[in-house]
């Protein structure tokens, strides 16, 4: 039996896994449990699950790969100037907690952009679950583009197996384990998953420090060295400059979490708001760690592939008849000299795939893998599918319908919302970019902006809107002015703007609504 058979055996059993869980948690669930667990989840299971759902894919495989000198458009993280990002994601946890909890819980609510339509109207109730609705969606299948491609690649492809059959497969485990049982099933499956992924992080650096015959702190140290374990870029008109995208990492916090029924959703199906506070906080504290892990590994990978061969090198790229050039890391190959660039999201998946780990090691990447994959993909797809039918179809304002026709409607949104995401992926395919971490955090900009606005806007003045359609326009144009904007600073100076993107679309929005407000 070969590697690759041996592999795709344990994803067929942590599959089987999942399902078991499933039917456990998904007996006698209505639509309440579906939605929000009916307010009985755990706060200490909810937080631990979180982990796996916020970190995915692509920190299990992105993180670590940024911590070389890499380059992506106009991104250059090195060393561990990533954590800044985390530093603001730690930050914008406590606002959640202490701002937006409260508020949710005090209004007792299942979806949390019911919010803004008793603030405002229906109008902005809508848009609120429309924006989240495109946000999540694009967010999730670029996180689960990056794992099915690295399956696709590494496992699959040398298998005969196309892509697209790939991607459909994994999305009907996902619709097959979620369907019943939603929030109440994936606190539990994603509790799971998180474990495994912790457990692989752990067993892949204690391996790679025994190869390299080093105890933690005196990897540290060669890695200090090799100038890999910086914090901060002191550029100001780099990207990632420090100050900016802590800044940007705190803001993305509110709005991709504070601002997002799919982890909200989680959190306000713990049964009351200290113990929703604990999870958050505790959630908050773990991600420092856990990150700070992930970077560690990246530097430890990067030593490895070094003592093993790689170089660092550059590659000349052609299109339409102009040269740019990627820096590139890798292993030559020995007919042409050319280097295989395992550079960023490649690193991890080459060392462990191609048969520079053992197969125990593979064995518990793959798991690590699969166990960042489904919480990414199964919560959001339980979230879109719960904001569809509460925001946009009122499901629970629905007097008329019963409780089984609810049930059979909600089956079908789950499934259409399914065929979705296959499609987004294949665009994700054509796309192909290869840090996708960053990919995320400017689309995150553009879609999570209006959000922040329209949710500021609520909690911080008293102001009504009453032109009609004035929120709707103010949500479309905020974006294109952002994008106008980042397009002019981007061709016009020296600066680049980077995770603060999302700052500047919830400002515009911000100040929109402002200009349509009621005066009186």
């Amino acid at each position: 039996m070969n590697t690759g058979t041996i592999l795709l055996l344990f994803v067929f059993a942590y599959f089987i896994g999942l399902l078991v869980i499933s039917y456990i948690t998904s007996r006698n669930a209505d639509n309440q449990s579906f939605f929000i667990g009916n307010k009985k989840s755990k706060w200490w299971l909810v937080a631990f699950g979180m982990i796996g759902t916020s970190l995915s894919g692509v920190t299990f495989i992105s993180v670590p790969g940024t911590v070389g000198k890499m380059t992506s458009g106009d991104y250059a993280f090195g060393g561990f100037e990533y954590y800044m990002l985390v530093i603001g994601f730690f930050i914008g946890y406590f606002i959640v907690a202490f701002v937006l909890l409260p508020l949710y819980y005090k209004m007792n609510l299942t979806s949390i952009y019911t919010y803004l339509g008793r603030r405002f109207n229906v109008e902005a109730h809508k848009i609120g679950s429309i924006f989240f609705i495109i946000s999540r969606s694009i967010g999730a299948t670029a996180r689960l583009f990056l794992v099915v491609n690295v399956l696709q690649i590494f496992l699959l492809e040398g298998l005969g197996i196309p892509f697209w059959l790939t991607a459909a497969v994994i999305l009907l485990m996902v619709l097959l384990y979620t369907f019943e049982g939603g929030v109440k099933t994936i606190v539990i499956t994603d509790t799971l998953q998180t474990s495994f992924m912790i457990i692989s992080l752990i067993a892949c650096i204690v391996f790679i420090l025994s190869q390299l015959n080093l105890s933690a702190g005196e990897a540290y140290t060669v890695l200090a060295q090799k100038d890999y374990t910086h914090f901060i870029n002191f550029d100001v008109n780099s990207k990632t400059f420090f100050l900016k995208t802590i800044l940007g990492g705190m803001f993305i916090t509110i709005a991709m979490t504070g601002l997002d029924q799919e982890m909200m959703q989680k959190n306000i199906s713990v049964d009351n708001l200290h113990n929703s506070k604990k999870n958050m906080l505790t959630f908050a504290v773990t991600l420092l760690i856990v990150n700070l892990a992930f970077l560690f590994l990246g530097g430890l990978l990067y030593l490895f592939s070094m003592e093993n061969g790689a170089v660092y090198g550059e590659i000349v790229n052609v299109v339409n008849g102009q040269e740019s050039i990627t820096n590139a890391f890798g292993f030559k190959d020995a007919s042409t000299g050319a280097i295989n660039n395992i550079m960023g999201d490649d690193l991890f998946p080459a060392l462990s795939l191609q048969g520079y780990f053992p197969l125990f090691i593979s064995v518990i990447f793959i798991i690590g893998l699969i166990s960042a994959l489904f919480p990414s993909a199964d919560g959001a797809l339980t979230a879109v599918t719960s904001s569809y039918c509460v925001d946009l179809l009122n499901m629970n304002e629905d007097k008329e319908k019963t409780e089984k026709l609810k049930k059979k409607t909600r089956m079908t949104v789950h499934l259409i919302f399914t065929v979705i995401f296959f499609v987004l992926i294949m665009v994700f395919k054509a796309i192909n970019d290869k840090s996708i971490v960053y990919l995320i955090m400017e689309v995150a900009g553009y879609t999570y902006g209006p959000l922040l606005g329209l949710f500021a806007f609520g909690i911080l003045t008293k102001y009504q809107i009453v032109k009609k359609y004035g929120i709707l326009a103010v949500t479309l144009v905020s974006p294109v002015l952002t994008w106008l904007l980042n397009y002019f600073v981007t061709h016009n100076s020296d600066y680049k703007i980077g995770v603060e993107l999302i700052i500047i679309n919830g400002l515009l929005t911000f100040i929109g609504l402002w200009l349509i407000r009621k005066k009186s």
